[in-house]
């Protein structure tokens, strides 16, 4: 694996300059409490997002502690970048939920909370005496986000899953990648499966929040992988649902317009899409190719559509001739929508990625991931603390609940 070196700017200067990273702004979720029983990563995105909004998250861990710390790729003091990205902004106690003490005082935090999330497989909470029906009837107040790989009902409920099982059930496995004979459904490159459960587990809560301010009542959250992903395959979903026809996958292109593709220069590849006619003619014209505008097989985007090989063999024997960052800058002067298919290393290097907080440095130093979701009145920076060691916060978090400070 190659090592990667960022070239980022002075962030006090940034966010100094930019109101929207802002540190001292108050919070949209200052004041809720969030007790969080996840883990890995589908639950942690969740209760991650929910810190970045000001919310206090005391994540509870087994003693041996998440499974991600014990996964790579580890840092310098051999702790893991996993667990990290996950629970940056929250609070660490272990408890063995095993002992009943430990479920009584697990209770007892609960009795005091806001929200509780989990993504255990359904039932093990409820086995444990700490189960959404139960909590949420005992404390009505309270809202109950559950996150699993089916969902809290129905005929596979109990099976378990990880994100790439969710893919390849889901339809996303079986729509990426190269057309068949030759390519094979692949598994999309991050664990999206994970990570929109977990924004759609903050978008549940967060709803349920504001309801609760209206209604005074709390509520059960049931996130499903599976559901949450199958809500992701809005194209594919168009051609099984409207006209009952079996979606094939078709690589980077796009089903219903051309051209909106990937496509080879001299050095790198190039995203254009054209998504209507006069994209079309700003496109022809900026390689030009006025004629193209007229010719009776690319007139129309059905047109184009159909004849897409065509279309990209035209445009790939002109953008073959120069590289990727000289089309880029002639496509984008034109008002072509363009970009280069670039790394994540790249990306986190944008002067636009920068400039919006979303690489942000926490005072250890450490670079982590800023939150996309920016408010004009409220804090936009997100969590100011790096994630805990195990059981960090435990001693504290004991004697506050126990009424002992």
């Amino acid at each position: 694996m190659t090592k990667n070196n960022f070239n980022l700017p002075n962030y006090e200067k940034l966010e100094a300059d930019n109101p929207h990273l802002d540190k001292n702004k108050a919070y949209p979720l200052a004041g809720v409490l969030v007790v969080d029983f996840t883990h890995v990563l589908s639950g942690p995105t969740c209760t991650r997002m929910l810190a970045d909004a000001g919310a206090r998250v005391i994540h509870i861990e087994r003693p041996t502690g998440d499974d991600t710390r014990h996964m790579g790729p580890y840092l310098e003091d051999k702790s893991s970048e996993y667990f990290r990205i996950a629970n940056v902004g929250k609070e660490s106690i272990a408890l063995d939920l095993k002992k009943k003490e430990d479920r009584d005082f697990a209770e007892k935090m609960i009795s005091k909370a806001d929200v509780v999330v989990e993504n255990f497989r359904p039932r093990v909470m409820k086995r444990l005496g700490l189960g959404p029906d139960e909590m949420v009837k005992k404390y009505p107040k309270l809202v109950y986000a559950s996150i699993s790989g089916f969902g809290q009902y129905g005929p596979m409920h109990n099976q378990a899953a990880y994100d790439t099982i969710v893919q390849a059930l889901s339809g996303i496995m079986d729509a990426t990648g190269q057309p068949a004979p030759k390519g094979s459904p692949t598994r999309v490159g991050t664990s999206v499966s994970d990570v929109v459960a977990g924004i759609m587990g903050y978008a549940g809560i967060t709803t349920a929040l504001y309801a609760r301010e209206k209604t005074g009542k709390g509520t059960t959250v049931d996130i499903s992988m599976l559901d949450t992903t199958l809500s992701l395959m809005v194209q594919d979903l168009m051609t099984a649902l409207g006209p009952h026809k079996v979606p094939e996958r078709i690589g980077n292109r796009h089903p219903y317009m051309y051209p909106f593709d990937t496509f080879e220069s001299q050095d790198r590849l190039l995203a254009i899409c054209c998504g209507n006619d006069h994209l079309w003619s700003l496109l022809s014209n900026a390689l030009a190719h006025p004629e193209w505008v007229t010719k009776a097989e690319f007139k129309t985007n059905d047109l184009r559509e159909a004849n897409w090989q065509d279309v990209k063999n035209a445009m790939e024997a002109v953008l073959k001739t120069d590289n990727a960052e000289n089309w880029r800058q002639k496509l984008e002067e034109a008002g072509v929508p363009v970009g280069i298919v670039q790394n994540v290393v790249d990306t986190c290097q944008m002067p636009q990625i920068i400039e919006r907080g979303m690489i942000k440095r926490l005072p250890d130093g450490r670079d982590v991931l800023g939150t996309p979701i920016k408010f004009g009145t409220w804090n936009s920076y997100g969590a100011q603390k790096d994630s805990p060691a195990l059981n960090e916060n435990g001693n504290a978090i004991r004697a506050e609940f126990d009424g002992k400070n």
